[in-house]
């Protein structure tokens, strides 16, 4: 364990963003770094944060479900460290833990909102991915958002995603009759096809989806997940079959509009072929949480479920690594490690 600094760094938001970031709407900063916290409290020494495409939403000084970044303080967001100082009950120097305040090198955090978590089951960079945050999604998403069964035919937007990748591949674990992906490059495909296992991915920049969509699953779709919305959302519903079921994750194509996107234009489907949209947040499902991590780590033991993750070094980085990852730099998982 390294000796205790007197300061860290940390990113602040310090301005909002007007349509896609710029670097200039993020500062690396100093901040005093107690080495005793107060009573039931732990000092962290982060060693992984995760960036991710809901943080775009926290930057806009709007009402929604999680409240906005805060200008000229540290943000927010999963991290996972090693227990450097405690003044807290369960809680000893050297204990990895789970919490929410990345985006810095040093936590001083109430001990309540961590959570232990064991290195040796799993690299500590799991989770926040596979075994964190976006694998729940994934999970809840497809087994209890979108009631899948046994048979149905998926398709994944977004799929070589921190989510989209693991639903495919859940999916197809389950027993899917066949597990459709698209992504944003042909690398990613072949990804898709060659390492997770899809029975058939293609990228959307090559031509429209409603084009591609319908000649990869000729018999229609049962399920779709939706982590880019646009004129995906708009294809899918069109090769949806009766019943068919919508999980609305995200919508990335249109986080950094300046004007609402335009919604699709073939809801009336939605009556006839009686689907059901149903939009999701991870918090609503943590009653899963025993089951999926009972499922997914013994699908990571047994080989049957593969992730990759696209690691960035340094938290001087890490607003470099968010802008990236909105523009789809990554595969998998975005992390950003911090070294020394």
């Amino acid at each position: 364990m390294s000796q205790i600094p007197a300061v860290s760094r940390e990113w602040h938001l310090v301005r909002r963003p007007q349509g896609w970031p710029v670097a200039e709407d993020f500062a690396l900063r100093e901040a005093p770094v107690s080495a005793e916290p107060a009573p039931g409290r732990i000092l962290v020494r982060n060693l992984h944060m995760s960036v991710d495409p809901y943080m775009r939403g926290r930057m806009n000084d709007t009402k929604s479900y999680i409240p906005p970044f805060r200008l000229d303080e540290p943000m927010e967001g999963g991290a996972v460290g090693e227990v450097v100082a405690s003044a807290a009950e369960g809680f000893a120097v050297g204990d990895h833990v789970l919490h929410g305040l990345g985006w810095r090198e040093y936590a001083d955090l109430d001990a309540k909102q961590a959570v232990k978590v064991d290195a040796s089951l799993a690299p500590l960079s799991a989770y926040l991915g596979v075994l964190g945050m976006p694998g729940l999604t994934a999970y809840a998403g497809l087994f209890e958002v979108a009631s899948f069964k046994e048979g149905d035919a998926v398709f994944v937007s977004g799929a070589a995603g921190a989510v989209g990748g693991l639903v495919g591949q859940f999916a197809k674990i389950k027993g899917a009759s066949r597990v459709i992906g698209s992504a944003g490059s042909d690398e990613k495909v072949t990804l898709l096809t060659e390492k997770y296992g899809f029975d058939a991915a293609f990228n959307y920049k090559n031509g429209p989806v409603a084009e591609q969509l319908p000649a990869a699953a000729p018999d229609g779709i049962d399920v779709y997940f939706d982590n880019v919305g646009g004129e995906h959302l708009e294809a899918a519903i069109s090769s949806l079959n009766v019943h068919g079921r919508a999980t609305l994750c995200g919508a990335i194509a249109g986080y950094n509009d300046t004007e609402p996107a335009p919604g699709p234009r073939n809801l009336m489907m939605v009556i006839g072929k009686r689907l059901r949209l149903q939009g999701i947040l991870v918090g609503d499902h943590y009653g899963l949480q025993q089951q999926f991590v009972k499922d997914v780590a013994g699908w990571l033991a047994s080989g049957e479920l593969r992730y990759d993750e696209t690691v960035v070094e340094g938290v001087e980085n890490a607003a470099g690594a968010f802008l990236g990852m909105l523009r789809g730099e990554n595969t998998g998982k975005m992390i950003v490690s911090f070294t020394g």
